[in-house]
């Protein structure tokens, strides 16, 4: 047996509650690695272009990796895949925390979804035992109520994977929350309302069992090198979170400011992790196995938003709801974090929404009437929690904003998609292309839709190096060379630690492939297995991921695309000057390095290369 797997994955069928265990053979968990991967993989079996994101024939597949629940640093995490109902495309989120750690600990690697209950149910995973059970109690409760009431009647062990009110409703921009308080979000493509779909409610595990792996000593040992240079090389994430990058992001014209629409913003200052950490920080959060703790934990103990407590806003949600908003209420954005926790709803594309509705106020296009009677003032903080309010309650403008801002700028019409700042329906989370070029092409190509976690060349551009694949020193930013191939390279490398299970964090940690090759290793037993084995696994399971999106999913070079004002209105700060990114031309070579043809589509000899013509092969 592999070590880092338990080699169980539950399938589970709401509409029968037929409960079985899936096994799948080491060959294609060597291809494959697991979590991304091996979801990928599933999803692409068994679902296909005639699927309802939000019929009982999709599939909501949670998966862990072979690291999770063990030594590896940074660690404690598991995916979430499905077919979107905000995208119509593949879905899939990453997320931290202890669930991932107690589903392995309580002896699975997975667990596959489908059907419908007939009323709420939840799911409980209780040391290898598997139920389903009446949720109709649980039923319009919030993410945080549903931990604590699921505490109280299994323990305080239980960990808890959930939706809100949005994931019930089935807003398509509802998230899945984790932890309870500590809030670990599957916040993108809207999964939350798949789970919604299917009348569940939550998954509760409780698992304390042992996660085995082949040379616990050796791994142990190996260790020792590694995390010191981890810790060192992560002090300022460990002290301000990743919030702490917000002043540099404006200076560098990288935070979305006023809808995407202008450049520098000195009110930063006061929403940022720096200010978070003098003001309502309380403690330091650590997801599972993790050496950094880049987590916030807050407090507001006065004032109107005081009682707030639990997680603080990320990076993300300070650019979303702060500065793209022009809000620069740090406690009125904490409150807004809350809801969106609380309620269930993505913090990024909520944030997106509101500074879209905002701007159509500021312009004419929706008043008063519209909005019921809420001044969507720029800057207005008590406008924009109100908005969050609506969005996560489904009432209101906010049924409207809830689509995501590509299908509300429809349904408005005229000019309004001119302000819609999404790729393939998925809102840009915060970070601008024209302030880092590789973004360009990563959020055009990315298998969700925008997501700076799935393109990843932007972290060389913030100074990440990794000599084995060429990039000794800090990329340039506003340069176009070379963009398509870095593209290329982190795409993969983002595959490979959604795959393993591995923060991204670790990237600023200076962890190296050969060093991930080492853990593997030591955990799974893999004695033979080489730097590139593991790339070709990752640009393997992308090319997967991107074969879904065009076999099913009709995508190809028509959506590989980028908002109108970011390709075409410069940002003219001091960070960016008139820079605009040049997509056609990364995307020429980034076509090429991939081996797809120009419409964007992986041609049958990189198929072939990445022994993927056997991919309508089922996993078992």
């Amino acid at each position: 047996m592999l070590g880092g797997y338990t080699g169980k994955v539950l399938n589970i069928d709401l509409t029968t509650g037929n409960i079985e265990i899936e096994k799948y053979p080491d060959r294609m968990l060597r291809k494959y690695l697991g979590a991304s991967g091996i979801a990928a993989k599933i999803l692409y079996d068994r679902t296909d272009e005639n699927t309802d994101p939000l019929g009982p024939e999709n599939h909501l597949i949670y998966m862990t990796g072979p690291f999770t629940g063990t030594r590896v640093p940074s660690s404690g995490r598991h995916e979430i895949t499905a077919k979107s109902p905000l995208t119509g495309i593949f879905g899939e989120g990453d997320v931290g925390g202890t669930w991932g750690v107690n589903l392995k600990r309580a002896g699975y690697d997975g667990i596959i979804i489908h059907g419908k209950a007939e009323k709420p149910v939840y799911i409980l995973v209780e040391e290898g035992q598997v139920s389903i059970l009446d949720g109709e109690h649980l039923w319009g409760l919030d993410t945080i109520e549903v931990d604590e009431k699921l505490k109280e009647t299994h323990g305080p062990k239980t960990v808890t994977s959930c939706i809100g009110p949005a994931g019930e409703k089935q807003v398509l921009i509802a998230s899945i929350m984790h932890d309870g308080k500590d809030a670990r979000a599957v916040g993108r493509a809207g999964l939350g309302a798949v789970m919604g779909s299917k009348n569940l409610k939550a998954i509760a595990v409780i698992g304390s069992g042992k996660v085995d792996v082949a040379d616990e000593e050796g791994l142990k040992e190996y260790l020792k090198k590694s995390l010191p240079k981890i810790i060192a090389n992560t002090q300022s994430l460990k002290q301000l979170g990743t919030a702490g990058g917000a002043v540099m992001a404006e200076k560098w014209g990288d935070i979305p400011v006023k809808n995407w629409s202008r450049g520098d913003w000195e009110s930063i200052k006061n929403i940022s992790g720096e200010k978070m950490a003098k003001t309502i920080l309380k403690k330091r959060y650590f997801c599972g196995s993790c050496p950094i703790g880049c987590g916030r934990d807050i407090e507001i103990k006065e004032g109107p938003y005081k009682g707030v407590s639990g997680a603080g806003p990320e990076y993300e949600t300070i650019g979303l709801l702060g500065s793209n908003c022009m809000v620069d209420d740090l406690e009125a954005i904490a409150y807004a974090n809350e809801l969106c926790n609380r309620l269930g709803i993505d913090s990024i594309s909520t944030g997106s929404a509101i500074a879209f509705a905002m701007e159509l106020y500021e312009r004419g296009i929706i008043d008063e009437r519209d909005t019921d009677g809420v001044k969507l003032d720029w800057g207005n903080g008590e406008a924009m929690i109100e908005m969050v309010k609506k969005i996560g309650s489904k009432e209101g403008i906010g049924e409207l904003l809830g689509k995501g801002v590509k299908r509300a700028s429809e349904e408005i019409g005229g000019i309004a998609p001119e302000f819609a700042v999404h790729v393939k329906g998925l809102e840009l989370p915060a970070h601008d292309p024209r302030a880092m070029s590789s973004l360009a092409v990563g959020y055009a190509t990315s298998n969700r839709g925008a997501c700076h976690l799935h393109a990843g060349g932007f972290y060389f551009e913030k100074g990440v190096t990794m000599p084995e694949l060429g990039y000794t020193e800090m990329q340039d930013r506003l340069s176009s060379e070379g963009k398509g191939q870095l593209t290329f390279h982190s795409q993969n490398i983002m595959c490979i630690l959604d795959s393993l299970k591995l923060c991204k964090m670790l990237l600023f940690g200076k962890v190296t492939l050969t060093e991930i090759v080492e853990w593997i290793k030591y955990t799974i037993g893999w004695d033979d297995f080489t730097v590139e084995e593991l790339l070709m696994a990752g640009e393997r399971i992308f090319n997967l991921q991107r074969l879904y999106n065009v076999e099913y999913c009709s995508i190809s070079r028509k959506d590989d695309v980028l908002p109108p004002r970011i390709l075409s209105q410069p940002r003219l700060d001091r960070g960016t000057g008139d820079y605009l990114p040049p997509l056609g031309k990364m995307l020429y070579e980034y076509y090429q390095i991939r081996g797809w043809t120009m419409e964007g589509i992986p041609s049958e000899e990189k198929i072939k290369e990445l022994d993927l013509d056997d991919r309508h092969v089922p996993l078992i």
